[in-house]
């Protein structure tokens, strides 16, 4: 039998926690029976089932769209799916790209389109038909229905840390951020890559992360850390097959909408080319303490992006050198972690619900729960912090401005720290909880080799 990890022996949170139920477990405590129902892949799910339905809960006051007096604010309930049902011309049967030009990249369009359609066929012609709510249900199960699946994936990612997965079925920002829009659809691909390419199954691999970034981009800068591992080990034809997978899968769900309807196709590039400063960002938070704003510099969306892409590509380079010099080969969840930490941390767009592209890394990265429920607190004093700024964006009065700055300096802080502690455990690998125990599966099975 494979040894478990301990979560009550190895990290001090837990253990703190279990003196609440007797204490951690002593070495001649029995283990439960075979089959026994409450084993640990059970409990997680369960787990995982009971928080997604609390995030169902979360939303259920705004899902008639019936929204008067910044009331989805104030309940703290606003949800894209519901507002771009309407907006995106959804709720007059309008098909994704041929229709209307749609903000977000094709597979996430058709996702909408899958669902939404539907929905106002079986509406339109009942005036007691509430469109809103029911496409909101339908996105909200099968959305959950892919949290959950990402959650039992991590868990076979990690067999001999089953606990691990725990971090991410009952991470606090799921209950506040899983509907917020249709991220979980990227991180459930992302996640799903992971367990494929770590079973050596490659083709699969490429499928499911060609699809990932065909539904969010972030995906994309996986391939970086990818090859990065590739120039340490120089094992490349696996995930070279990978990657090229990976293309042709974009390439095959995007080129129809490209070719016919290019204009529709180009305005998710477009917008985000265009778009200034968004809220809780870094350039935010310097430009409420610059005179004047920041003026032209953090104003002007050409040079904004030359400044965050020149910040990112500096972090890149360092993440690189790391990558390079460190005394064991850093694992791929590592790597992948601190690549999209730095795209966030520099980006000028970090939405509430980009904190769903981390977990999964985080809970591979570093399955440590005190930095973890640290940053989970950070991410939800932001996420109340938000939507006051919303209200006082919309004509009403929350709090001051300087409130909200102290919100988003705490989400970059918690994120930074939490790089801080895997750059940690990158230079010192005696520390990494992950290491002392050999999985049987894992994503960076096709980088081990023996002089790693």
């Amino acid at each position: 039998m494979t040894q478990q990890a301990v979560p009550s022996h190895d990290d001090p949170a837990v253990r703190s926690l279990s003196e609440a139920v007797g204490g951690p477990a002593g070495e001649h405590a029995v283990e439960p029976p075979r089959r026994s129902f409450w084993t640990p892949v059970r409990v997680v799910l369960l787990v995982a089932v009971a928080v997604f339905g609390l995030s169902f809960l979360q939303k259920a006051p705004c899902r008639d769209g019936a929204w008067e007096n910044n009331s989805q604010y104030k309940q703290f309930c606003y949800s894209d799916i519901i507002a771009l049902y309407y907006n995106e011309n959804l709720a007059n049967g309008a098909i994704p790209y041929r229709d209307h030009p749609v903000e977000y990249p094709v597979l996430t369009g058709a996702f909408m389109g899958v669902l939404g359609i539907p929905v106002y066929e079986l509406g339109k012609d009942r005036a007691d038909f509430d469109e809103a709510r029911v496409f909101f249900d339908l996105n909200a199960v099968v959305l959950s229905v892919l949290g959950i699946g990402a959650v039992a994936a991590l868990m076979a990612l990690r067999r001999s840390r089953p606990w691990d997965a725990m971090m991410l079925a009952a991470a606090p920002a799921i209950v506040w951020t899983a509907t917020v829009n249709w991220d979980l659809l990227a991180v459930s691909l992302s996640v799903f890559f992971l367990l494929a390419f770590g079973r050596r199954a490659f083709i699969w691999a490429g499928i499911f992360l060609g699809l990932a970034v065909a539904a969010k981009f972030y995906p994309l800068l996986f391939a970086g850390p990818m090859l990065l591992l590739c120039l340490r080990t120089r094992k490349w034809a696996d995930t070279m097959l990978t990657l090229g997978t990976a293309l042709l899968t974009w390439v095959l769900v995007n080129a129809p909408v490209a070719l016919l309807w290019p204009d529709s196709w180009l305005r998710f590039f477009r917008l985000n080319s265009e778009r200034g400063v968004d809220w809780g960002t870094l350039w935010y938070v310097l430009r409420f303490f610059v005179p004047e704003g920041g003026g032209e510099v953090l104003n002007d969306p050409t040079w904004l992006n030359a400044l965050y892409l020149g910040l990112f590509l500096v972090c890149c380079v360092a993440i690189a050198y790391i990558t390079l010099t460190a005394p064991r080969r850093p694992r791929l969840a590592q790597l992948l972690f601190l690549v999209l930490a730095a795209f966030l941390l520099t980006g000028k767009v970090w939405s509430q619900q980009y904190v769903l592209w981390l977990l999964p890394l985080v809970v591979l990265a570093r399955p440590k729960w005190t930095a973890f429920l640290a940053w989970q607190a950070a991410e939800l004093m932001y996420f109340l912090c938000f939507y006051g700024e919303l209200i006082n964006a919309g004509g009403g009065f929350a709090f001051p401005e300087w409130v909200f700055v102290v919100a988003s300096i705490a989400r970059i802080v918690t994120v930074v720290v939490l790089c801080g502690q895997v750059l940690r455990e990158l230079y010192r690998p005696e520390l990494d909880p992950v290491r002392a125990f050999a999985d049987e599966v894992s994503e960076d099975a096709p980088y081990r080799v023996a002089t790693a």
